[in-house]
């Protein structure tokens, strides 16, 4: 460990005291010993490639292709989807897609193609494959985004799972992004990125990598096109980046590399090439529609390490409404549990718990309850002792119960990857409903066993179900939050099926959307941690994840009132709003920073509540397309090469753009603008792009644009819905989409299509297919 491993891992313990540091000794060597005795060592190795083409068989969709020392499995979907798997690998089994793979596009077959190689070609992609094991993504006219050389395995002279690697290159002006939550990006820049949910121990900044949610989703941008690769296996691995360099137009350019290697599992990848929405929607598609909220979880939440009881809630909350601040949810943290023991609370700090929710919905706020995986290991324990009855807990190799230490001490862990177990699970959140809980965050799930050294999670030996297959933690640990956000989604459907549920969680893994979201997890404090925020945000939303946002304020510390301000406006405009503290930093309500940010947060608040209906429109397009709610700015233009490399403003949907003072002292700034004209939602003042220009950024609020044309739903001043209208160009049209809010149970609306355009002097605002507008149209001047 390094000396800034092992500082984060005493500020951990520290919170716990020199008991809680002593179990961590304990649990450290404890799962040194396990692993020693249960995972022989590799030994001698034996390096293995495809070899020659010996054979072909065909099919709908593609087929085989046999080499002489491995076969390589070869599908194009009717979703233009591209999926190959080596060693005679499917789809499935995969934690990633959502229900069967999609079915073989039938016009799509391999056929022969140049130097003895074979290929096959769709209407959106062709992919050829070399007679040794090459592959090449080609658009279908003609340009290589990707080529892939030939895998290479090591294999154990003793057997077991090989490790391998697959090399790529793309295109020399290609920008990379995804990978999961990543606080360097959301451009990722040249460098190798672990993919191992790992709990940083500590709070984070934009060195810090691997984080909690990592993910083998890459996005390739380049002028040829675009195209996202999933390598589908839930291995401890890694994927090294290098960027490109363009020659002098000669054809001597340096293309840019992906390497991934990974410790086991199958080689088996998908491959999606378009548009980024068209992208994202065939991504979805495989992986699950996104879940939506409930109408209250896309307002503005507070939470904090320390509440401590009931009167301090009230408090609160109480404080919010005398100053005129709106407020949709209080967050409790570990601090209202009982002995920090799941399931449970701390009788006397909350003696009425059920009353405290009650009081709190009539004003319109919901108390959320924080979720931990690790349950304590003590006779006595409700949760512990029906978890031992139905063998819930994960085991090591001999078949005893693994334990690890948490914040309530040696405590065991419900293996999420046995579908028994997720529903043992789901059931406990009755007792959470039943305490009044509306919603739910899961922490610690990467899982997280504090240790004083190594790795901070189970034994890689630990043995899982992985659906009955068997397995042990090496291939369960990046799935291990991906299950229990399963399970509570599951369980509460089943407790509440009136009602969506509002679960998010600091772990999880490819089609962990389907369950809910996601928080940045403990971001320092700093003008570092702002930027982090954003990054995480957009490179989630691109790996098909859309609700998330950060701690604001930063978790650790006590931000300036500045700093405070600009991550409060930043955090109004991402999905997740929520300010949220560890138990030792500075309060993050408005009113500990001064006079003049209550005046400012508030405008921040009452602006985010009259949005609310583009939020749910959002929301609700999400869940139909994947399309994230907050976008990069090259989304609709990713031809555009400034804006791939812009990193400090983003899309919210397609009519608003955003662009956060992430720099103190700041009252003006720059803004890389798409293509179109754009108005300053304040100012009316017209911007018009592509190009760089200058924006008036004061103290009060974050510059925010419109783009011309737009037909927003906001929140008017009777509560209902109003069309906000910007007028498009001269001799051009606009317009905008519009999914109202169905309540917060299962029922649908239908999508909205208004269109604006010039008549005359004035512009007028149309139902597509005709008919009445249906909501009262408000025209922004300019």
């Amino acid at each position: 460990m390094d000396g800034r491993g092992l500082l984060r891992s005493v500020k951990a313990l520290g919170a716990g005291g020199p008991s809680l540091g002593l179990r961590a000794v304990r649990a450290a060597l404890r799962r040194r010993r396990v692993d020693a005795s249960a995972l022989a060592p590799r030994g001698a190795e034996r390096a293995r490639v495809p070899g020659a083409v010996t054979d072909v068989e065909s099919g709908p969709g593609g087929g085989v292709i046999r080499f002489a020392r491995s076969e390589l499995r070869l599908l194009v979907t009717v979703t233009g989807a591209v999926f190959w798997g080596w060693d005679g690998a499917g789809p499935e089994p995969s934690y990633a897609l959502c229900g069967a793979a999609p079915e073989a596009d039938p016009r799509a077959m391999l056929e022969p193609d140049k130097d003895g190689g074979w290929r096959v070609v769709s209407e959106r992609i062709t992919v050829a494959v070399s007679r040794y094991g090459g592959i090449e993504v080609r658009t279908p006219g003609g340009v290589v985004l990707r080529r892939v050389e030939p895998p290479r395995w090591w294999e154990s002279a003793g057997g077991g799972v090989a490790r391998w690697v697959q090399r790529a290159e793309v295109a020399a002006d290609a920008r990379f992004f995804g990978l999961g939550g990543r606080a360097a990006g959301p451009r990722l820049v040249d460098g190798t990125y672990r993919l191992w949910n790992t709990d940083p121990g500590g709070s984070f900044g934009p060195g810090d990598d691997p984080l909690s949610i990592t993910m083998p989703v890459q996005w390739v941008v380049a002028d040829g096109g675009t195209h996202l690769v999933f390598h589908d296996t839930t291995w401890d691995g890694s994927v090294s980046l290098q960027e490109g360099e363009e020659g002098d137009g000669s054809g001597h350019d340096r293309p840019g590399t992906v390497e991934l290697r990974c410790d086991g599992g199958p080689l088996r990848c998908w491959v999606v090439v378009g548009a980024p929405a068209r992208v994202l929607h065939t991504w979805v598609s495989l992986t699950g529609a996104p879940a939506v909220p409930p109408g209250w979880a896309l307002g503005y939440q507070h939470a904090r390490w320390g509440f401590g009881s009931a009167a301090e809630v009230r408090r609160t909350v109480a404080g919010y409404r005398e100053r005129g601040l709106p407020l949709d949810a209080v967050h409790l943290d570990i601090d209202h549990l009982d002995g920090h023991r799941v399931f449970t609370v701390d009788r006397r700090r909350f003696p009425e718990l059920p009353e405290l929710a009650r009081e709190l919905a009539a004003d319109g706020v919901r108390l959320v309850s924080i979720v931990d995986p690790a349950v304590k290991a003590e006779p006595g324990n409700p949760v512990f002792e029906s978890g031992r009855a139905v063998g819930a807990f994960v085991r090591d190799a001999t078949g005893r119960e693994v334990v690890g230490t948490v914040w309530a001490g040696e405590s065991v862990y419900p293996d999420f990857t046995d579908p028994g177990v997720r529903a043992w699970w789901g059931d406990w959140y009755g007792e959470r409903l039943g305490q009044g809980f509306a919603g739910f965050w899961h922490d610690m799930n990467e899982p997280v066993s504090f240790a004083a050294f190594g790795e901070r999670t189970l034994p890689r030996s630990a043995r899982h179900s992985l659906e009955g297959r068997g397995g042990d933690h090496r291939e369960a640990h990046n799935v291990y939050a991906l299950g229990m956000a399963r399970a509570a989604y599951e369980g509460v459907r089943r407790l509440r099926p009136a009602e969506r549920p509002f679960l998010f969680s600091r772990s999880g893994w490819a089609g962990m959307q389907r369950y809910g979201g996601t928080w940045s997890g403990d971001v320092a404090t700093g003008w570092p941690g702002l930027r982090a925020s954003l990054a995480l945000v957009l490179g989630l939303g691109l790996c098909g994840v859309p609700y998330s946002g950060p701690d604001v304020g930063g978790f650790t510390g006590s931000p300036s009132p500045e700093l405070y301000l600009r991550w409060f406006q930043l955090g109004a405009h991402l999905p997740l709003f929520r300010t949220h503290s560890a138990l030792r930093a500075g309060r993050r309500e408005p009113w500990a920073f001064g006079e003049e940010v209550v005046e400012h947060a508030r405008a921040v608040l009452l602006e985010r509540r009259r949005l609310a209906p583009y939020l749910m429109t959002l929301a609700q397009l999400a869940a139909r397309t994947g399309a994230p709610y907050a976008r990069p700015l090259w989304w609709g233009a990713p031809e555009d090469r400034a804006l791939r490399d812009c990193g400090d403003a983003f899309l919210l949907g397609d009519a608003l753009l955003v662009a956060p003072v992430m720099e103190p002292g700041v009252d003006r700034r720059a803004v890389h603008l798409p293509a179109g004209t754009w108005y300053d939602a304040v100012s009316g003042a017209a911007f018009t792009g592509p190009g760089r220009v200058r924006v008036a950024a004061p103290l009060s609020r974050a510059p925010v644009l419109v783009r011309a044309g737009a037909v927003l739903p906001v929140r008017g001043a009777d509560g209902g819905v109003e069309l906000e209208v910007w007028p498009p160009v001269r001799g051009g049209t606009g317009g905008g989409l519009v999914v109202a809010d169905a309540g917060d149970g299962w029922g649908t609306s239908e999508v909205e299509r208004f269109t604006t355009r010039w008549r005359g002097e004035g512009v007028v605002v149309e139902r597509e297919g005709g008919g009445p507008v249906g909501y009262p149209v408000r025209l922004r001047e300019v």
